[in-house]
C-alpha cells in the first residue's frame, strides 16, 4: 500500500497500522527531515478511561469526554466524528504505550476538560516530539530491516494524485529532478495550510482575517495536499476552521516576526493568566 505527503502523527500511525496488518508501505516526505507540526505539541494527548487514569483513580468516562468535546464544538459539532475521537481515545493512547513503549503516565486537566485526561511522559521532550520521534525512529528502523516491505523517501514532493474514473490509483512525485509514479491505494495526510502565504493561499481564500497574523506553523504547512485533491474534484470541508491560538512566545528583538513559537495551553492549565497591555484580565 502507498501513502504520500503527510502530517507526521496521523501519517506515521497509518503507515505503522498498514505494516502491522501485513501491508507494504512507501512513505513520501517533501522535507529532508520528518516531524512537521506534531513535534511542537507541548501539552499531550487526550484519552478517557486509560490505564493511567485508572491507576490515578480519576473518575472519568468516555461519555464525559464526548460531552465536553460536543460542548466545545458548539454549532460546528460533528457527533459522528466526536464519538470516534472520544470513544477510541484510550485505545489510541495505549497503542502508543504498548507498540512504541512510550511513557504517557503523567496526566493533567487542561482547558475544556472536566477531568484530568491530557497524557504526557516524564521525558524532558515536548509530548508531541516524544510521540512523533518514537514513531519516526521505529519506521526508519523498519525501512532498514525490511526494505522489501517498508520504504521511506525524503525530499520527495508529491506533484499529483492520480485518478482513473472516480478511483484514486496512485501518486506522482518528484525526487532529484525526476518524476516517479507509484500505483496503489493512497493515504494522504498532509497537515494544514496555515503557513501558506503564496498567491494561491488557501488561508487567504478561506480565512483572510488571519492572513496577516503571525503563525506557529512550520514552513512546510502550505496546503499541498488540499490543492492537489481539489484539482481533481474533491470538496473542501470546514476550510474556514483555522485555530487562532491566544498565546505565543514573542522575541523582544523581533516582536513582529511572521513565525512565532506556541505558548502552550499547558501554561494556562498550570495557572497562567491572560492579561492585556494594561495588566488586566479579559475575556
Amino acid at each position: 500500500r502507498r501513502r504520500a505527503d503527510w502530517d507526521p502523527v496521523s501519517g506515521l500511525s497509518a503507515a505503522h497500522t498498514i505494516y502491522l496488518a501485513g501491508g507494504n508501505v512507501v512513505l513520501l516526505d517533501k522535507n529532508n527531515f520528518m516531524g512537521g507540526n506534531s513535534t511542537k505539541a507541548t501539552s499531550g494527548i487526550n484519552g478517557a478511561l486509560t490505564r493511567t487514569q485508572v491507576d490515578e483513580k480519576i473518575a472519568d468516562s468516555v461519555k464525559q469526554f464526548y460531552d465536553d468535546t460536543l460542548k466545545s464544538a458548539r454549532e460546528k459539532a460533528r457527533p459522528d466524528l466526536i464519538k470516534v475521537l472520544t470513544y477510541k481515545s484510550a485505545a489510541a493512547v495505549e497503542w502508543l504505550q504498548d507498540v512504541f513503549n512510550l511513557d504517557l503516565t503523567l496526566v493533567s486537566r487542561l482547558g475544556g476538560h472536566s477531568f484530568p485526561r491530557t497524557h504526557r511522559g516524564h521525558d524532558a521532550k515536548f509530548p508531541g516530539m516524544a510521540i512523533t520521534y518514537a514513531l519516526m525512529q521505529r519506521f526508519e528502523e523498519l525501512s532498514e530491516s525490511e526494505p522489501e516491505r517498508v520504504q521511506l523517501i525524503k525530499k520527495a514532493k508529491v506533484e499529483r494524485i492520480n485518478k482513473e474514473g472516480n478511483k484514486i490509483n496512485g501518486v506522482t512525485y518528484s525526487f532529484n529532478g525526476e518524476e516517479t509514479t507509484l500505483e496503489g491505494p493512497v493515504v494522504l495526510a498532509t497537515g494544514g495550510y496555515a503557513a501558506d502565504f503564496s498567491e494561491t493561499s488557501l488561508l487567504k481564500k478561506w480565512r483572510p482575517d488571519t492572513f496577516d497574523l503571525s503563525t506557529t506553523n512550520g514552513a512546510h504547512a502550505t496546503g499541498d495536499g488540499h490543492k492537489m485533491l481539489m484539482n481533481i474534484g474533491a470538496n473542501g470541508i470546514d476550510m474556514e476552521s483555522v485555530q487562532v491560538h491566544p498565546t505565543g512566545l514573542v522575541d523582544p528583538k523581533d516582536p513582529t516576526a511572521k513565525t512565532k513559537f506556541l505558548a502552550a495551553e499547558a501554561l494556562r492549565g498550570e495557572g497562567g493568566l491572560l492579561l492585556n497591555s494594561k495588566g488586566q484580565r479579559f475575556t
